[in-house]
Protein backbone atom coordinates (compact mmCIF):
# COMPACT_ATOMS: atom_id res chain seq x y z
CA UNK A 1 0.00 0.00 0.00
CA UNK A 2 2.67 2.30 0.91
CA UNK A 3 4.59 1.40 -2.33
CA UNK A 4 1.56 2.55 -4.07
CA UNK A 5 0.63 5.65 -2.72
CA UNK A 6 4.45 6.44 -3.50
CA UNK A 7 4.00 5.72 -6.79
CA UNK A 8 0.69 7.50 -6.87
CA UNK A 9 2.17 10.84 -5.29
CA UNK A 10 5.25 10.50 -8.17
CA UNK A 11 2.97 9.92 -11.30
CA UNK A 12 0.93 13.13 -9.97
CA UNK A 13 4.17 15.30 -9.40
CA UNK A 14 5.24 14.48 -13.23
CA UNK A 15 1.75 15.06 -14.48
CA UNK A 16 2.18 18.79 -12.54
CA UNK A 17 5.54 19.15 -13.68
CA UNK A 18 4.52 18.84 -17.15
CA UNK A 19 1.80 20.99 -16.65
CA UNK A 20 3.51 23.90 -15.23
CA UNK A 21 6.35 22.99 -18.12
CA UNK A 22 3.64 24.00 -20.82
CA UNK A 23 2.82 27.46 -18.76
CA UNK A 24 3.30 29.80 -21.14
CA UNK A 25 4.45 33.36 -19.46
CA UNK A 26 3.95 36.49 -20.83
CA UNK A 27 5.14 40.34 -19.84
CA UNK A 28 3.08 43.85 -19.82
CA UNK A 29 4.78 46.99 -20.02
CA UNK A 30 3.01 49.62 -17.69
CA UNK A 31 4.17 52.76 -16.20
CA UNK A 32 5.06 54.21 -13.01
CA UNK A 33 3.54 52.34 -9.65
CA UNK A 34 1.14 55.46 -8.79
CA UNK A 35 -0.38 55.46 -12.25
CA UNK A 36 -2.76 54.14 -13.97
CA UNK A 37 -1.05 52.03 -16.71
CA UNK A 38 0.34 50.53 -13.73
CA UNK A 39 -3.28 49.36 -12.59
CA UNK A 40 -4.05 48.16 -16.41
CA UNK A 41 -1.49 46.21 -16.80
CA UNK A 42 -1.92 44.47 -13.06
CA UNK A 43 -5.58 44.54 -13.48
CA UNK A 44 -5.18 42.42 -16.77
CA UNK A 45 -2.98 40.17 -15.34
CA UNK A 46 -4.71 39.68 -12.69
CA UNK A 47 -8.05 38.38 -14.95
CA UNK A 48 -5.53 36.04 -17.16
CA UNK A 49 -4.10 34.52 -14.08
CA UNK A 50 -7.52 33.42 -12.93
CA UNK A 51 -7.79 31.10 -15.99
CA UNK A 52 -4.31 30.15 -15.98
CA UNK A 53 -5.41 26.06 -15.13
CA UNK A 54 -7.48 26.57 -18.54
CA UNK A 55 -5.06 28.52 -20.73
CA UNK A 56 -1.54 27.87 -19.09
CA UNK A 57 -1.05 31.52 -19.41
CA UNK A 58 1.09 33.04 -16.68
CA UNK A 59 1.25 37.15 -16.55
CA UNK A 60 3.32 39.74 -14.96
CA UNK A 61 3.07 43.64 -15.43
CA UNK A 62 6.09 45.04 -13.80
CA UNK A 63 6.36 48.57 -13.42
CA UNK A 64 8.01 50.67 -16.46
CA UNK A 65 8.53 53.87 -18.28
CA UNK A 66 5.74 54.40 -19.69
CA UNK A 67 4.27 54.57 -23.64
CA UNK A 68 7.43 54.60 -25.38
CA UNK A 69 9.26 52.41 -23.10
CA UNK A 70 7.03 49.97 -23.49
CA UNK A 71 6.41 50.37 -27.42
CA UNK A 72 10.62 49.44 -27.63
CA UNK A 73 10.44 46.87 -25.01
CA UNK A 74 7.61 45.39 -27.39
CA UNK A 75 9.96 45.99 -30.85
CA UNK A 76 12.93 44.38 -28.97
CA UNK A 77 11.27 41.19 -27.97
CA UNK A 78 11.74 42.06 -24.36
CA UNK A 79 7.80 42.03 -23.61
CA UNK A 80 4.93 40.79 -25.14
CA UNK A 81 2.29 43.58 -25.01
CA UNK A 82 1.91 46.72 -22.97
CA UNK A 83 0.13 50.55 -22.39
CA UNK A 84 0.35 53.12 -24.69
CA UNK A 85 -0.26 56.58 -25.23
CA UNK A 86 -2.74 55.91 -28.60
CA UNK A 87 -0.15 59.23 -30.51
CA UNK A 88 2.94 57.16 -29.78
CA UNK A 89 1.03 53.99 -30.78
CA UNK A 90 0.45 56.00 -34.51
CA UNK A 91 3.49 57.48 -34.49
CA UNK A 92 5.29 53.74 -33.54
CA UNK A 93 3.54 52.14 -36.59
CA UNK A 94 4.15 55.05 -39.13
CA UNK A 95 7.32 55.59 -38.31
CA UNK A 96 6.73 59.34 -37.36
CA UNK A 97 7.67 62.15 -35.02
CA UNK A 98 9.84 60.18 -31.86
CA UNK A 99 9.77 57.33 -34.29
CA UNK A 100 10.98 58.68 -37.42
CA UNK A 101 13.99 56.27 -37.67
CA UNK A 102 12.76 53.85 -35.46
CA UNK A 103 9.28 52.77 -37.09
CA UNK A 104 7.81 49.61 -35.90
CA UNK A 105 5.63 47.90 -38.07
CA UNK A 106 4.93 44.82 -36.49
CA UNK A 107 3.63 46.93 -33.56
CA UNK A 108 -0.31 45.51 -33.44
CA UNK A 109 -3.54 47.09 -31.32
CA UNK A 110 -5.33 45.03 -29.13
CA UNK A 111 -7.71 47.35 -27.44
CA UNK A 112 -8.12 51.12 -25.94
CA UNK A 113 -8.99 51.61 -22.57
CA UNK A 114 -9.65 54.98 -20.78
CA UNK A 115 -8.89 58.61 -22.05
CA UNK A 116 -5.96 60.57 -20.49
CA UNK A 117 -6.70 64.33 -20.75
CA UNK A 118 -3.12 66.32 -20.82
CA UNK A 119 -3.03 67.56 -17.20
CA UNK A 120 -0.84 70.31 -15.96
CA UNK A 121 -1.01 71.01 -11.79
CA UNK A 122 0.88 73.95 -10.36
CA UNK A 123 1.30 75.30 -6.74
CA UNK A 124 -1.03 78.23 -5.86
CA UNK A 125 1.71 80.73 -4.85
CA UNK A 126 3.51 80.38 -8.16
CA UNK A 127 1.13 82.59 -10.11
CA UNK A 128 0.61 80.39 -12.90
CA UNK A 129 -2.97 80.09 -13.98
CA UNK A 130 -2.60 79.64 -17.54
CA UNK A 131 -0.22 77.30 -19.21
CA UNK A 132 1.80 80.32 -21.24
CA UNK A 133 2.53 81.30 -17.89
CA UNK A 134 4.70 77.91 -17.57
CA UNK A 135 7.46 79.73 -18.93
CA UNK A 136 10.32 81.11 -16.57
CA UNK A 137 9.14 78.68 -13.99
CA UNK A 138 10.00 75.53 -12.43
CA UNK A 139 8.43 72.58 -14.62
CA UNK A 140 8.79 68.67 -14.17
CA UNK A 141 8.39 68.36 -18.14
CA UNK A 142 8.68 63.95 -17.58
CA UNK A 143 11.13 60.81 -17.64
CA UNK A 144 12.73 60.43 -20.72
CA UNK A 145 10.97 57.85 -22.00
CA UNK A 146 7.78 58.42 -20.79
CA UNK A 147 4.64 59.20 -22.95
CA UNK A 148 3.91 62.04 -21.16
CA UNK A 149 7.52 64.08 -21.77
CA UNK A 150 7.10 63.17 -25.76
CA UNK A 151 3.68 65.08 -25.52
CA UNK A 152 4.91 68.02 -23.81
CA UNK A 153 7.12 68.41 -26.08
CA UNK A 154 4.93 68.48 -29.11
CA UNK A 155 3.33 71.27 -27.14
CA UNK A 156 6.20 73.01 -26.48
CA UNK A 157 7.37 72.63 -30.18
CA UNK A 158 3.83 74.08 -31.21
CA UNK A 159 4.26 76.57 -28.83
CA UNK A 160 7.61 77.44 -30.32
CA UNK A 161 9.04 76.48 -27.01
CA UNK A 162 12.65 75.34 -26.05
CA UNK A 163 13.98 74.03 -22.57
CA UNK A 164 15.98 77.47 -22.15
CA UNK A 165 12.04 78.80 -21.49
CA UNK A 166 11.90 77.38 -18.33
CA UNK A 167 13.90 78.28 -14.83
CA UNK A 168 14.13 74.55 -14.49
CA UNK A 169 13.05 71.77 -16.92
CA UNK A 170 13.92 68.70 -14.33
CA UNK A 171 13.28 65.22 -15.75
CA UNK A 172 11.22 63.21 -12.52
CA UNK A 173 9.44 60.01 -13.04
CA UNK A 174 5.32 60.57 -12.52
CA UNK A 175 5.74 58.63 -8.86
CA UNK A 176 8.34 61.39 -7.99
CA UNK A 177 6.82 64.52 -9.12
CA UNK A 178 4.13 64.98 -6.64
CA UNK A 179 6.26 64.91 -3.47
CA UNK A 180 8.68 67.57 -5.41
CA UNK A 181 5.88 70.42 -5.85
CA UNK A 182 4.79 69.74 -2.14
CA UNK A 183 8.44 70.42 -1.03
CA UNK A 184 8.31 73.56 -3.36
CA UNK A 185 10.98 71.85 -5.75
CA UNK A 186 9.30 72.85 -9.08
CA UNK A 187 6.12 75.01 -9.82
CA UNK A 188 4.52 73.19 -12.06
CA UNK A 189 4.21 69.36 -12.90
CA UNK A 190 3.00 67.50 -16.06
CA UNK A 191 0.74 64.34 -16.57
CA UNK A 192 -1.16 62.61 -19.41
CA UNK A 193 -3.85 60.59 -17.56
CA UNK A 194 -6.77 59.10 -16.63
CA UNK A 195 -8.70 60.53 -13.71
CA UNK A 196 -9.19 60.19 -10.71
CA UNK A 197 -5.32 59.83 -10.45
CA UNK A 198 -3.68 59.40 -7.08
CA UNK A 199 -0.63 61.34 -7.60
CA UNK A 200 -2.86 64.78 -8.72
CA UNK A 201 -5.08 63.20 -5.30
CA UNK A 202 -1.54 63.28 -3.23
CA UNK A 203 0.02 66.51 -5.10
CA UNK A 204 -3.28 68.40 -4.11
CA UNK A 205 -4.56 67.46 -0.98
CA UNK A 206 -0.49 67.98 0.51
CA UNK A 207 -0.11 71.54 -1.12
CA UNK A 208 -2.92 74.20 -2.26
CA UNK A 209 -2.04 73.73 -5.90
CA UNK A 210 -4.47 74.10 -9.09
CA UNK A 211 -5.68 72.15 -12.57
CA UNK A 212 -4.46 74.80 -15.12
CA UNK A 213 -6.26 74.79 -18.34
CA UNK A 214 -4.39 73.90 -21.64
CA UNK A 215 -5.75 76.00 -24.37
CA UNK A 216 -5.49 78.35 -27.11
CA UNK A 217 -4.86 78.32 -31.16
CA UNK A 218 -2.01 76.16 -30.88
CA UNK A 219 -3.72 73.28 -29.26
CA UNK A 220 -6.68 73.82 -31.23
CA UNK A 221 -3.91 72.98 -34.43
CA UNK A 222 -3.08 70.12 -33.23
CA UNK A 223 -6.56 68.80 -32.36
CA UNK A 224 -7.29 69.80 -35.89
CA UNK A 225 -4.10 68.32 -37.65
CA UNK A 226 -4.00 64.99 -35.04
CA UNK A 227 -6.37 61.93 -35.68
CA UNK A 228 -5.38 61.29 -32.00
CA UNK A 229 -6.09 63.99 -30.63
CA UNK A 230 -9.23 65.92 -29.20
CA UNK A 231 -11.01 67.97 -27.00
CA UNK A 232 -11.12 66.96 -23.24
CA UNK A 233 -12.40 67.93 -19.27
CA UNK A 234 -11.18 67.20 -16.86
CA UNK A 235 -14.63 67.45 -14.30
CA UNK A 236 -14.75 69.84 -11.14
CA UNK A 237 -14.82 68.41 -7.62
CA UNK A 238 -12.25 65.30 -8.37
CA UNK A 239 -9.47 67.01 -6.50
CA UNK A 240 -9.19 69.61 -3.73
CA UNK A 241 -9.76 73.16 -3.78
CA UNK A 242 -10.28 72.32 -7.50
CA UNK A 243 -14.33 72.90 -7.68
CA UNK A 244 -14.65 73.85 -11.97
CA UNK A 245 -14.12 71.67 -15.11
CA UNK A 246 -10.92 72.07 -16.47
CA UNK A 247 -10.44 72.52 -20.54
CA UNK A 248 -7.66 70.42 -22.25
CA UNK A 249 -6.92 67.96 -24.95
CA UNK A 250 -6.12 64.16 -24.90
CA UNK A 251 -5.17 60.89 -25.95
CA UNK A 252 -6.35 57.78 -24.76
CA UNK A 253 -4.43 54.74 -23.08
CA UNK A 254 -4.17 51.99 -25.43
CA UNK A 255 -3.30 48.26 -25.63
CA UNK A 256 -0.94 47.37 -27.79
CA UNK A 257 1.24 43.76 -28.79
CA UNK A 258 3.47 42.43 -31.67
CA UNK A 259 2.70 40.63 -34.92
CA UNK A 260 4.85 38.38 -33.48
CA UNK A 261 2.76 37.02 -30.24
CA UNK A 262 0.75 34.34 -31.21
CA UNK A 263 -2.67 34.58 -32.23
CA UNK A 264 -4.20 32.15 -29.57
CA UNK A 265 -2.09 34.10 -26.57
CA UNK A 266 -3.40 37.67 -27.57
CA UNK A 267 -7.01 35.86 -28.28
CA UNK A 268 -6.95 34.41 -24.53
CA UNK A 269 -5.93 37.92 -23.43
CA UNK A 270 -8.99 39.75 -25.15
CA UNK A 271 -10.99 36.76 -23.93
CA UNK A 272 -10.14 37.42 -20.36
CA UNK A 273 -10.94 40.61 -20.11
CA UNK A 274 -14.00 41.05 -21.70
CA UNK A 275 -15.51 37.69 -20.05
CA UNK A 276 -15.05 39.68 -17.41
CA UNK A 277 -15.69 42.79 -18.06
CA UNK A 278 -17.95 44.13 -14.67
CA UNK A 279 -15.12 43.12 -12.90
CA UNK A 280 -12.24 44.64 -15.17
CA UNK A 281 -14.68 47.97 -15.01
CA UNK A 282 -14.53 47.88 -11.18
CA UNK A 283 -10.60 47.50 -10.79
CA UNK A 284 -10.11 51.66 -10.90
CA UNK A 285 -12.43 54.26 -10.93
CA UNK A 286 -11.24 55.54 -14.27
CA UNK A 287 -12.39 52.74 -15.86
CA UNK A 288 -15.59 52.63 -14.48
CA UNK A 289 -17.56 54.34 -18.22
CA UNK A 290 -15.66 52.25 -20.56
CA UNK A 291 -17.46 50.59 -22.97
CA UNK A 292 -16.67 47.77 -25.32
CA UNK A 293 -17.55 49.22 -28.59
CA UNK A 294 -15.31 52.47 -28.11
CA UNK A 295 -12.61 49.97 -26.69
CA UNK A 296 -11.87 47.84 -30.11
CA UNK A 297 -11.88 50.85 -31.84
CA UNK A 298 -11.14 54.58 -29.98
CA UNK A 299 -7.49 55.50 -30.78
CA UNK A 300 -6.46 52.03 -32.73
CA UNK A 301 -4.25 53.45 -35.57
CA UNK A 302 -2.25 50.33 -35.69
CA UNK A 303 -3.93 47.25 -37.34
CA UNK A 304 -6.08 45.18 -35.41
CA UNK A 305 -3.91 41.97 -34.18
CA UNK A 306 -5.68 39.11 -35.46
CA UNK A 307 -6.08 36.95 -32.10
CA UNK A 308 -8.08 40.38 -30.82
CA UNK A 309 -9.98 40.48 -33.75
CA UNK A 310 -10.62 36.80 -33.71
CA UNK A 311 -12.50 37.35 -30.45
CA UNK A 312 -14.79 40.56 -31.46
CA UNK A 313 -15.69 38.54 -34.36
CA UNK A 314 -17.02 35.85 -32.47
CA UNK A 315 -18.60 38.42 -29.96
CA UNK A 316 -20.45 39.91 -33.37
CA UNK A 317 -18.71 43.09 -32.46
CA UNK A 318 -17.60 43.61 -36.23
Amino acid sequence: MKTFTTMALAGAMLVAGAATAQERFITIGTGGQTGVYYVVGQSICRLVNRGTAQHNLRCTAPSTGGSIANINAIAAGDMDMGVAQSDWQFHAYNGSSNFAETPVPQLRAVFSVHPEPFTVVARADSGITTFEDLRGHRVNIGAPGSGQRATMEVVMNALGWTMDDFALASELAPAEQSAALGDNNVDAIIFTVGHPNGSIQEATSTVDARLIPVTGEAIDRLIAENPFYAAATIPGGMYANNPDDIPTFGVRATFVTSADVPDDVVYEVVKAVFDNFDRFRGLHPAFANLNEQEMISAGLSAPLHPGAERYYRERGWM
